[in-house]
This record gives structure tokens, sequence and C-alpha cells, in this order.
């Protein structure tokens, strides 16, 4: 599977939890890394926002920003 996203796009989650309310008010993220595909196949990407860091997230967690 290749990935849908780039480095440098700027992307929000699908379904943000209550922590990801807290920590990021925009919810928007940078993709910084793109990672491979886990045992099911599906693909991974490294995200930021401004203040709380980097975590990984499934293609499948994620969409472009509009």
């Amino acid at each position: 599977m290749s990935h849908k996203f780039k480095v440098r796009q700027m992307v929000r989650l699908k379904q943000p939890g209550f922590r990801d309310m807290q920590t990021n008010s925009t919810g928007v993220y940078e993709i910084v890394r793109l990672m491979p595909a886990d045992q099911t196949g599906e693909v991974s990407y490294r995200i930021k926002s401004s203040g709380f860091g980097e975590r990984a997230v499934r293609e499948s967690e994620i969409k472009a920003q509009t």
C-alpha cells in the first residue's frame, strides 16, 4: 500500500479524543515522517502539532485539512 499523504502536509484526526482536544486546540497536525505498513498492511505516519510533540497514527485515522 502506498502513502496517501506527503511529508509537510497538514492533516486532522478523523475522530480526535478528549486528550487531543486539550493539547491541540487547532486540531491540525503536520506529517513529519512516512512509516512502513504494519502487520495488517496499513501504512502509518508520524505527525506533530505545535506544543504537543510527535505521535504515530495509521492512515485510516487522519484526513487532509480542508
